[in-house]
């Protein structure tokens, strides 16, 4: 039973490492069981730098969430991001058998088993194979082959490449953590599982999630991703801005970006004044909320342009009727959305991972902090791709091959008889044979 079915989804971040687990309740929801999350000392930029502190932060995590939803974590989730990700339009074609009736979910998925073995550049490996639109005997254009007539299927893909390095150290770390990796799965995918909806994706949207450490981007149109990209700026490169401009500690950076931060700087008030304590024996640091939102918004602003280009570059610019959602811990921060719509000329709003979540144990869970972690729980009841579960479904529903039927006005008893009279003509040729001394 699906409602029995416990998933654990590891976020292993840039600045915090977080797990979740969960089930589906009677309603179709994601019921949250628990939730353990802690500091990530061992990743930068979304790659591992350090096994030992990475492996003490996961099993910190995981045991806090196992804790708190009392059952024992076995296998997980896990979401991979950094700068290494990289994504290309690849093309693949199958040839079926001319006797062959009609296009099955078989043929489809030997097309995509196929795309697993095309060459990619050395030292990296292929995580997700996507398919975008089917070619069906030349004619183009096609979502859904399956139950079509024809003897050439093509496709293009977008096939999502990762580090094999970066994936050996995630994969290292779980297994320390006495811990079993089911899937893999790219983390701006699965953000866009907790955080859009169904009409988002078919009109054309482009999902921003701001971390820590990156931004990741993954643009739906057609209900089908088409672009992925994953930018090396998040979070902690603002926070960096503020120590080095106001001369501060880090965790004196990170607090008052978090508590007084602004996007745009015209917003903030500038008689605002912020206190900080000194350091031993030094007179308190008074700092304007107006240059913190000013040192914020230049960096907030090289990093949209960065993301417009993307969007420029995916050719799909034109196409977001559902304009642009954020999600993650940077898209908390005050007039984020304004700065965006002012930039990118797109709608823009605050993505929630509450669009899937029923009743839970922790209201902080529907923060889009935490849109990624959730994301990659939902991955284990649903595909990242509709067609996908469609087609599973349609396997499981008909597991027996239809039956031959026997045409109006042709006899049953015409084939059950049909071999005996054949066995008569053939006997009766060798008699014509034996006859003329052949």
């Amino acid at each position: 039973m699906e409602n029995d079915k416990l998933i654990v989804g590891l976020d292993i971040g840039t600045t915090k490492i977080c797990a979740i687990i969960g089930r589906k309740n009677e309603f179709g929801k994601l019921e949250v069981l628990g939730m353990g999350k802690s500091v990530s000392d061992g990743v930068e930029r979304g790659i591992v730098t350090n096994i030992d502190k990475t492996v003490n932060a996961i099993v910190k995590a995981v045991e806090e969430c196992s804790n708190m939803a009392e059952v024992d974590i076995a296998e997980v989730i896990v979401g991979i991001a950094g700068q290494h990700i990289q994504s290309k339009i690849m093309h693949g074609s199958i040839m079926r058998q001319p006797t062959e009736d009609e296009i099955t979910v078989e043929d489809v998925q030997r097309l995509t088993a196929d795309m697993h073995n095309i060459v990619v550049p050395p030292g990296n490996s292929i995580i997700h194979v996507m398919p975008q639109d089917y070619t069906v005997d030349y004619e183009g254009g096609i979502k859904d082959p399956v139950g079509m007539s024809g003897n050439r299927l093509e496709a293009d893909f977008h096939v999502i490449t990762a580090q094999t390095t970066a994936i050996n150290n995630i994969n290292k770390c779980v297994k320390r953590a006495q811990l079993t990796s089911k899937q893999l799965i790219l983390e701006p995918l699965a953000s866009s599982l907790s955080v859009l909806s169904e009409e988002e994706k078919e009109a054309g949207v482009c999902l921003i999630d701001i971390g820590g450490g990156t931004t990741d981007i993954a643009i739906f149109y057609e209900n089908i991703i088409r672009h992925t990209a994953v930018i090396p700026l998040g979070g902690n490169i603002i926070t960096a801005d503020i120590k080095e401009g106001c001369m501060l500690m880090q965790n004196q950076a990170e607090t008052l970006k978090t508590r007084f931060g602004k996007a745009i700087a015209a917003e903030a008030n500038p008689n605002e004044i912020v206190s900080i304590p000194g350091l031993k024996n030094r007179a308190p640091k008074e700092i304007s909320i107006r240059n913190l939102a000013s040192i914020i918004q230049a960096r907030m602003e090289e990093i949209i342009e960065i993301v417009q280009n993307e969007i420029m570059q995916s050719g799909y610019y034109k196409k977001l009727a559902g304009g642009i959602v954020l999600t993650g811990g940077g898209s908390q921060m005050q007039f984020i959305a304004q700065l965006f719509e002012y930039m990118t000329g797109l709608d823009t709003r605050i993505g929630f991972p509450n669009e899937h979540l029923g009743k839970s144990v922790l209201e902080e869970v529907k923060s889009p902090m935490y849109a990624t972690t959730v994301g990659l729980v939902l991955a284990g009841f649903k595909s990242l791709d509709m067609r996908e579960e469609m087609y599973k479904n349609r396997v499981a529903n008909t597991g027996v091959k239809p039956k031959i039927q026997v045409r109006e006005g042709i006899s049953k008893d015409f084939f059950k008889n049909i071999g005996e009279r054949l066995k008569g003509i053939i006997s009766d040729d060798i008699g014509d044979d034996t006859a003329y001394g052949n």
